[in-house]
């Protein structure tokens, strides 16, 4: 039996939340910084020594220096100042700085919370589990970045899109774990609950097709809809052998299928509303699916402005927080169909 109080469980759910909303944080900087061009202007990685930025001219020259000796400066860049420079080395500097500030703020409460005994033994793994995998995220962001500063100046897709899942992951397990503690277990699972599942796992599948989209820039083709090139299917859709390259290098194809997902996900959650219109559930489930249905109808407006206006990084930005919202609401959704409270 659980010995901790459940004022102890309420508190370490809103840390969880406060470090999920320092992870949505993460996200968006993360799409302004690859928006802006400004990810691969920090070439040299010190994980623990590089939380200073440049503090005078003389330390702004040899970071503009050590930039100047990679691709992206040499072929795309060369025209650039270093008042230029300044501007797209902080966008990376916040994204590597906040980073490691998300692992101080979830490391030193957990360690914190376990000293006082504040946290149930059966929620230590699930903690380090979080722990580890930012470990591993920060990792892979550095992987990342480094599929750059090759002779190609060019972030590999799978890197970025692999960066941006794992993100993804690391922020959805913690959110369901925090919800789980302020909404305690029920047992009570509804006949929607796999219905929910089924549309929150196509809503990641779609954002992970997202950041192939990012990765190959496949928003700057075809900004018509929801015609491509004056087509329901473009030509080129299966123009690279083998077949399955298709899917994650063609740009055609991998705009088609975003496209694809994006409407399947829409038609879903339109299909789960009017099925729960049907039935009286508790009040955080109707409000849950009814604000589903609102964020779903608001990024697939999103989706389509950020298309036809040319990926404006404002827009493109919010548009991918947008996604985020709506895999959280999701996540919501099916917590509490799987766990459902009998009241009213």
């Amino acid at each position: 039996m659980n010995s901790i109080p459940s004022s102890s469980n309420k508190t370490i759910a809103i840390w969880l939340l406060v470090c999920c909303a320092t992870i949505f944080t993460m996200v968006i900087l993360g799409g302004v910084t690859r928006l802006t061009g400004s990810g691969l202007s920090m070439v040299v990685w010190k994980p623990i020594m590089g939380i200073l930025p440049p503090l005078n001219q003389a330390e702004w020259g040899v970071a503009f220096q050590q930039y100047q000796q990679f691709p992206e400066y040499q072929l795309r860049n060369f025209h650039m100042n270093l008042s230029e420079f300044k501007t797209i080395f902080w966008f990376e500097y916040a994204h590597r700085l906040l980073g490691r500030g998300i692992g101080l703020i979830f490391m030193i409460p957990m360690l914190i919370f376990i000293f006082r005994g504040m946290i149930a033994r059966s929620l230590i793994p699930k903690l380090i589990t979080m722990f580890v995998l930012g470990g591993l995220q920060g990792i892979l962001g550095w992987y990342m970045v480094k599929s750059g500063l090759v002779d190609n100046p060019h972030v590999s897709q799978y890197r970025l899109t692999a960066h941006f899942g794992l993100a993804v992951i690391i922020y959805g397990y913690m959110f369901w774990v925090a919800i789980g503690l302020l909404f305690p277990n029920k047992d009570n699972k509804h006949s929607l609950t796999n219905f929910a599942l089924i549309t929150t796992s196509l809503i990641f599948i779609t954002m992970l097709s997202g950041g192939f989209v990012a990765g190959l820039k496949a928003g700057l083709a075809y900004n018509t809809f929801p015609l491509m090139a004056g087509q329901w299917i473009p030509e080129g859709i299966l123009s690279m052998e083998p077949v399955w390259r298709n899917l994650f290098e063609n740009i055609t194809t991998v705009q088609f299928d975003h496209r694809l997902l994006a409407t399947l996900v829409f038609l879903l959650v339109i299909a789960l509303w009017i099925i729960a219109q049907r039935t009286k559930f508790p009040t955080r489930i109707s409000w849950g699916i009814n604000i589903l249905l609102l964020i779903m109808l608001i990024q697939v407006t999103l989706g389509i402005s950020t298309l036809l206006l040319q990926v404006p990084v404002v827009l493109a930005a919010t548009h991918q927080g947008g996604a985020l919202v709506l895999f959280t609401v999701a996540l919501f959704v099916t917590h509490a169909l799987l766990y459902q409270d009998s009241k009213l």
